[in-house]
């Protein structure tokens, strides 16, 4: 059980699915319908879902790269997140909303895996949240001309992981878009 024992509910956090970040990604459509996989489940389950982006370099706050993709539908009543690290925590509102929704354990889908997710996922669990990785629902783009391992490799390698992971009074694991626990709101 998380360390933040005052928040049993859970949330799902998607980050950073905007048109720009995901234009080129690994299995694109197939995440993307696994997000909605996601997002549908945690709606019927009544769990919150939170929307991430990123405002930096190519897709700046109010553009159409900075646009969530037009495949996803985020509801005017969930909340938005904006951000300009990797870490989702860092200089957002993103704890004060968790807080206040009494959250303790994340769901976290999206882009990329090898930043923001990671940093996020990592982030999370520094601060005292349980994590679920959703393992079909997350991608990052080809980044093999910098030295990176092919999309498949880093997508797989961050499942394996984050699997494995732990921390001291808190859960860490993966589970599919259909399959991922919901617990309650």
């Amino acid at each position: 059980m998380s360390t933040l024992s005052d928040r049993p509910g859970t949330a799902v956090v998607i980050i950073d699915v905007q048109n720009s970040v995901v234009a080129t990604a690994h299995e694109r459509e197939a995440v993307i319908g696994n997000i909605n996989v996601l997002v549908d489940r945690a709606r019927t389950a009544g769990v919150p879902v939170v929307w991430v982006q990123d405002n930096g370099g190519d897709h700046p706050n109010g553009s159409h790269a900075w646009e969530i993709v037009p495949e996803l539908s985020p509801l005017e009543s969930e909340p938005r997140v904006q951000k300009e690290y990797g870490d989702s925590f860092e200089e957002t509102d993103l704890e004060s909303i968790l807080a206040d929704l009494r959250v303790g354990s994340l769901v976290v889908a999206g882009a990329q895996t090898d930043a923001c997710v990671r940093s996020t996922l990592h982030g999370a669990v520094a601060r005292g949240y349980d994590t679920t990785l959703v393992s079909d629902a997350h991608t990052t783009e080809d980044l093999t001309e910098y030295g990176a391992p092919s999309p498949d490799k880093v997508i797989a390698h961050t499942n394996l992981y984050w699997s494995f992971h732990s921390a001291p009074g808190r859960t860490a694991g993966i589970a599919s878009a259909a399959e991922v626990p919901l617990g309650s709101a």
